[in-house]
C-alpha cells in the first residue's frame, strides 16, 4: 500500500471521532431543537466522515513530488467537497444557490487567509533560523 494512502487512513482514523463529538457539543448547546433518530445518525456518520477526510487530506501537503499549487488545490477541493456535502446533508445550510455561493466564497477566502498566515509564519521562522546559522 502506498505510504501516502497509509498516512491518509492513519490520520483519518486518529481524528475521525472528533467529528461526532463536535456535532454532539453543537446539539447540546442548541436550545429548542427537536431532532429524530435518523437526523442524529446522519449527523454522526457525516461528521465522522468530515473529520476523517479533513485529517486525512493533510497528507497532500507532504507529497514531495507535487507542486505547492497542486497540493493546495487538491487539499482545498477535498475539504470544500466534504464540507459542502456534510452541511447540505445535515440541512445546516439550505440547498439554495445564493447560500451555496456565499458559503463557497467564504470558504475559499478563509482557506486562503489561513494558508497565507501559515506561509508568513513559515517564512518568518525560516528567516530567523537562517540568520542564526550565519
Amino acid at each position: 500500500m502506498n505510504k501516502h494512502v497509509k498516512n491518509f487512513l492513519h490520520r483519518g482514523m486518529m481524528f475521525g471521532g472528533f467529528g461526532p463529538i463536535v456535532a454532539g457539543i453543537v446539539y447540546l448547546f442548541l436550545k429548542d431543537i427537536s431532532i429524530d433518530g435518523k437526523e442524529v445518525f446522519v449527523a454522526i456518520i457525516s461528521t465522522y466522515l468530515l473529520a476523517f477526510i479533513h485529517a486525512g487530506v493533510s497528507v497532500f501537503n507532504q507529497i514531495e513530488e507535487w507542486s505547492t499549487a497542486k497540493s493546495l488545490l487538491c487539499h482545498l477541493s477535498s475539504l470544500y467537497v466534504i464540507y459542502i456535502v456534510c452541511y447540505l446533508i445535515n440541512s445546516w445550510i439550505p440547498f439554495d444557490f445564493k447560500v451555496i455561493l456565499i458559503f463557497t466564497v467564504a470558504f475559499i477566502l478563509l482557506y486562503l487567509l489561513i494558508w497565507f498566515c501559515v506561509f508568513v509564519a513559515v517564512k518568518s521562522t525560516e528567516k530567523r533560523l537562517n540568520s542564526k546559522l550565519k
